[in-house]
């Protein structure tokens, strides 16, 4: 039957579909309590976010401002749930890794929180201000912006999420390497391929089709994708390292 199917760990497909379930289940409700918490400061963060426009946003329709309201308390729920959510993704993929390989957890969850905060910083201390002046300053003799709540809080949170996710790509390199999934050879050699893939990135990053923006997002996606072939390398190092281990005889 192919319900008893083992895979890898020894757990059937409908084990770990059951337990993709739950975990699941848990990343939700972190997430909700994320959010619920979130209300709490959801005005704050609004007229945070509104700081690098300098205007009162203009809202046209009724329930515009409120459907803002919740895209912050939703964005600023899945931050704060974030370290709770990657906790339950390492469940998930941690019966399948080795004893010594289960120990990673302490580093995965703390450099992946901590790279996804660098990035919103690095995003909204650098890329977003840099934007929203040119976007806001664009032939000023012949648009005057008067930017929606809803066009505006969505290009900021957007460009914030996306990019703190974005820093987290060499961690998750550095991981795959370190499972034998990839290596630094590949990625030097697929250099051309990951061009174009972080300008599709960018652009799907990025609400819009100025060809500023879009750089000002590739650039550091392009200092990641070098830095992920570097720790690619290490992760790569301590992979074979391991696979030397396990052949050598008496090895349990």
């Amino acid at each position: 039957m192919s319900d008893q199917l083992e895979i890898g760990d020894g757990q059937t497909i409908l084990q770990h579909l059951n337990e993709l379930r739950i975990r699941l289940t848990w990343a939700i409700a972190g997430l909700a309590i994320g959010v619920i918490v979130s209300f709490i400061f959801t005005e704050q963060l609004l007229n945070i976010l509104i700081e690098p426009y300098g205007e009162t946003l203009q809202t046209l329709s009724p329930t515009e401002g409120i459907e803002t309201y919740f895209r912050v308390a939703l964005i600023a729920g899945a931050t704060l749930a974030m370290p709770w959510i990657l906790y339950q993704l390492w469940l998930f993929i941690a019966p399948g890794l080795h004893a010594h390989e289960k120990r990673y957890v302490y580093v995965f969850i703390p450099s992946a929180t901590l790279l996804f905060l660098l990035g919103v910083a690095f995003s909204w201390f650098i890329l977003l201000p840099s934007a929203i002046l040119f976007l806001s300053t664009f032939l000023p003799s012949i648009f005057s912006p008067e930017w929606t709540s809803q066009e505006y809080i969505g290009f900021a949170t957007s460009f914030l999420f996306w990019i703190g996710l974005s820093f987290e790509i060499p961690l998750i390199v550095f991981f795959f390497a370190r499972f034998g999934l990839v290596t630094s050879q590949a990625l030097r050699e697929q250099w051309r391929i990951a061009i174009v893939a972080i300008a599709i990135l960018a652009a799907v990053i990025t609400p819009s089709i100025d060809p500023v923006t879009m750089l000002l997002t590739m650039a550091p996606l392009l200092i990641l994708y070098v830095l992920s072939i570097a720790l690619a390398a290490v992760g790569q190092r301590q992979f074979q390292t391991t696979v030397t281990l396990d052949d050598e005889p008496g090895t349990p």
